[in-house]
């Protein structure tokens, strides 16, 4: 057993992060300025987006967007019942309400047969996630949105840097049909991510709904403080849009900016533990690998392990707690949102509307994965997993 416990996500930062914020904080501005701006444009061009959005987090990023998008009173929203709660509470407080549908067993990506299904005449958009990093079938809901005149604000919280068919998500998507589909995505810097600004967010989109995107996200204000407060600015402004108080600030684009070159790397030691991950539990038949289908290259900001608990006589929350004892970091994501008493109480959900995400949401267990581990750390993981399934495996 490990002498010491084992975390099970913190973020990496290096002297470079440091030195930058320092640099922020010996400036004339720390709060929403020139960093911002500069980090705004990077992340564009890493993504091939064709303009960015920095915002304080990925739920003020779906917030603005849906806000954007139009989105409103009386508005049905398609999304997941398998991600976190934000995703649907940005549903809500548009006004809207959030239409769940179950997920693919294999990705726990939405359903887009499903989604198909559960279109009305009230749908206004759609809201899926790119779960653990990999992404949704995305042609097969451009597809719906475009036959229905939907729009798409992605979920990819986790899914920086993933791919779809080649495709950066978060990059331009290419429709060719005669229906507009406005599409807008929205990522997280949160300490867990795959590169972190502490707390953060980023939108990205169309120009036109960038701009006006940036006017919802600080108070509808046609100016930002920068634009008032400089020496190019000026102090006069309009409020042309009952907005909210969303900006990011110079702070955390310092470590966004030192973060953004270092991402690369960041994915590449993913890859290489994921790897290590899959070598040593794929020969176990009582758990279940995550699934990377051959059109995606998943982010893997979660390595998300499924018990099969029938062949084990341990179940999910005991197999996580004896992790703990051995000194292993685990989670669990997530619970599902039909679960939560507000939504549960809300619509009248039952745990089995969503058979499939109930089902594998009670063998999920997230294991550590993010750059800082040493392959000894890999190891221990390894062999904390497979001396539980060994000493509670059946017969």
């Amino acid at each position: 057993m490990r002498a010491d416990f084992l975390p099970f996500s913190p973020p990496s930062i290096g002297e470079e992060e440091i030195e930058e914020v320092i640099d922020t904080l010996r400036s004339d501005w720390i709060t929403t300025g020139p960093k911002v701006k500069r980090f705004e444009q990077e992340f564009a061009n890493f993504l091939g987006a064709p303009t960015a959005l920095a915002v304080n987090s990925a739920t003020s990023a779906m917030r603005v967007g849906l806000a954007t998008l139009g989105v409103g009173a009386g508005d049905e929203v398609i999304t997941t019942p398998m991600t976190f709660c934000s995703t649907a509470h940005v549903i809500e407080h548009a006004g809207a309400r959030p239409v769940l549908v179950d997920v693919r067993p294999d990705t726990l990506t939405i359903d887009p047969a499903l989604v198909e299904r559960a279109v009305t005449a009230r749908t206004k958009a759609l809201l899926p996630v790119h779960l653990y990093g990999h992404p949704c079938d995305m042609a097969a809901l451009l597809d719906i949105a475009r036959r229905h005149n939907l729009h798409i604000l992605e979920d990819a919280a986790h899914a920086l840097p993933a791919r779809y068919g080649g495709r950066l998500i978060g990059s331009p998507v290419v429709t060719d049909h005669q229906l507009p589909v406005k599409t807008l995505t929205a990522f997280s810097f949160y300490a867990t991510k795959n590169m972190t600004t502490a707390e953060g967010g980023m939108l990205t989109g169309d120009p036109d709904l960038i701009e006006q995107a940036r006017l919802w996200a600080l108070h509808g204000m046609s100016h930002d403080a920068y634009k008032r407060y400089s020496a190019e600015g000026s102090w006069c402004y309009e409020v042309v849009l009952p907005g909210y108080k969303c900006n990011m600030a110079d702070i955390e684009a310092s470590l966004g900016l030192q973060q953004l070159k270092k991402l690369p790397g960041f994915q590449t030691r993913r890859r290489e533990i994921v790897a290590r991950y899959h070598a040593a539990f794929g020969a176990l038949p009582e758990v279940e690998t995550p699934t990377e289908h051959a059109e995606v290259e998943s982010a893997w900001q979660l390595y998300s392990l499924r018990l099969n608990l029938n062949r084990l006589t341990i179940h999910r929350a005991q197999f996580i707690e004896e992790l703990k004892a051995l000194n292993i970091g685990a989670s669990v994501h997530f619970i599902p949102i039909h679960l939560h008493p507000y939504y549960a109480n809300k619509y009248g959900y039952q745990p089995d509307d969503f058979p499939v995400a109930y089902r594998e949401y009670m063998r999920l267990v997230s294991l550590p994965l993010h750059p800082r581990l040493s392959d000894q750390d890999v190891t221990d993981v390894i062999e904390a997993v497979t001396g539980l399934v060994e000493k509670y495996r059946k017969g």
